[in-house]
């Protein structure tokens, strides 16, 4: 990797003001040419303390915890049209932190500003219950912000998932302290700035860059913070979910996928290779969600995979500006060798590769994170590159024989996130949907999402939903309230 003079460490925001780190510092580094983009600050837990503080006195402002619902739908609905005027820079930064092909970073950048406003107008006229009672007395449910919400987020999709987050838990009435992944901090502080231009309160969004092990797992552990939303790995999920456990508050984790797409022999084979291809190769297979073990009934397998090869083979991986670029970089050089080696695995266990299965040639290559769309067959369920979360542009192709050998294959995972279902027996469609232990199915398509719609996993995949009304729900706690109706009582 090339490298370019030591610049002084973009500040991080605490309390309304950017704030420059301590000595530790580390490099956004560019995955399409291995350059250094800027250097950043790690958090210190001094910083944490200052950034949990300010969020904890924000939250508790009467301002900001008694702001009519319609005044908070303003704020995030103002959010949304800054994001859609900084759509550009918001795409580029993504873009030279994470590799992502500069059409999928703007689209992600207008998903991120749809996000801000579809929580805006649940905001506004979600309402609350007055359940049915069962005495002389009127009782009904209310809902509170939990305050200080630590919203941790991964560097796949960093404009969706700091969206999906933020602007949900702002509705709620929450302070947010945003820690972004240290591969892709920069669209994090820009969407800090935006708040601040938007007119929320100094500390009720707080942005501090820094690493896991460091930044992240004091903001897990301070005594302020009342609730985690993550996303990223399921181990570092589960790192999370016991901090949260030894100190009884919730959490919400959206965490890895191994997700089986199933093509029956009654499938429209042309639409189904589309939906494969966009399923596994977009954004370079690094997406939670991404097909990447393919089930084809055998009697259909050998067609459907030389049409794959042949689709596949066609993709443009290029720089991710370059002109039609369908994939660009895997997001970091340590992931590019991880998946390197996957793939070895896979061919020591017996996989054969289809297409693929290493860098590609060329000079525009060489000085970047660059692996080629790859398809692998000739292994079980059993196999490692099957079994394992590789996070990249890896498909591995399994036949089945009938409905119940899928259902048993596909479920053997310790993962359970999104699942794919081709057919044109629409009974068969429905028993399948059922039986998959996956939190999200895909019929007849795939990778199709909505902010309107609950999103969430099974098994090692996760817990909690974010997303759709719940997605707001999610960071607040319930109360009950009874209200006597007895005049005896009045006084």
């Amino acid at each position: 990797m090339s490298q370019q003079p030591n610049q002084d460490p973009k500040p991080i925001l605490i309390n309304g003001e950017w704030v420059s780190g301590a000595a530790e510092s580390f490099d956004s580094i560019n995955p399409a040419n291995g350059k250094v983009n800027y250097r950043l600050p790690i958090a210190t837990q001094a910083q944490v303390d200052a950034a949990a503080a300010a969020a904890k006195a924000a939250a508790a402002q009467p301002a900001w915890r008694n702001m009519l619902p319609h005044a908070r739908a303003q704020l995030l609905m103002r959010m949304a049209d800054l994001i859609v005027e900084h759509g550009d820079e918001f795409a580029r930064l993504q873009m030279q932190e994470n590799g992502k092909v500069w059409a999928e970073c703007k689209a992600q950048a207008a998903s991120a500003a749809s996000t801000f406003r579809y929580y805006a107008a649940v905001c506004e006229t979600l309402g609350s219950e007055v359940t049915p009672s069962r005495g002389n007395y009127l009782s009904m449910t209310a809902y509170e912000p939990y305050g200080v919400v630590a919203a941790i987020t991964p560097w796949n999709s960093p404009l969706t998932m700091e969206a999906q987050k933020v602007a949900p838990a702002l509705a709620a009435g929450n302070a947010v302290i945003l820690k972004p992944s240290e591969v892709t901090p920069s669209p994090a502080l820009l969407l800090g700035k935006i708040g601040l231009e938007a007119g929320l309160p100094p500390g009720i969004l707080n942005v501090l860059t820094g690493d896991g092990a460091v930044t992240g797992k004091a903001l897990v552990q301070h005594r302020d913070v009342r609730m985690v939303s993550f996303t990223g790995g399921t181990a570092t999920g589960r790192s999370i979910g016991m901090i949260a456990a030894e100190r009884l508050i919730p959490v919400a984790l959206e965490l890895g996928g191994k997700s089986p797409h199933i093509v029956f022999e009654d499938a429209n084979l042309e639409a189904a290779v589309e939906n494969i291809m966009g399923g596994i190769f977009e954004g370079s297979g690094q997406s939670c969600v991404a097909g990447s073990r393919l089930f084809v009934q055998r009697s259909v397998h050998d067609k459907l995979l030389d049409l794959l090869v042949k689709r596949a083979s066609a993709i443009k991986v290029d720089q991710p500006e370059a002109a039609g670029a369908q994939m660009g970089p895997i997001a970091s050089f340590m992931h590019r060798d991880r998946i390197e080696q996957f793939v070895a695995t896979a061919k020591a266990e017996g996989g054969q590769i289809a297409l693929g299965g290493k860098r590609p040639d060329g000079a525009q290559y060489e000085n970047g994170a660059y692996f080629l769309p790859t398809i692998i067959t000739g292994l079980n369920n059993q196999a490692t590159a099957v079994r394992e979360e590789i996070f990249g542009p890896v498909l591995c192709v399994l036949p089945f024989d009938d409905e119940a050998d899928l259902i048993a294959q596909a479920n053997d995972s310790v993962y359970g996130l999104a699942s794919g279902i081709w057919t044109a027996n629409y009974q068969r469609a429905w028993r399948v949907a059922r039986a998959l232990e996956t939190g999200l199915v895909w019929i007849n398509t795939y990778k199709q999402l909505s902010i309107s719609t609950p999103f969430g996993g099974f098994k090692d995949s996760g817990l909690g939903r974010e997303k759709g009304i719940g997605g707001l729900r999610l960071y607040q706690q319930s109360k009950g309230i009874y209200w006597s109706m007895d005049p005896n009582n009045m006084g």
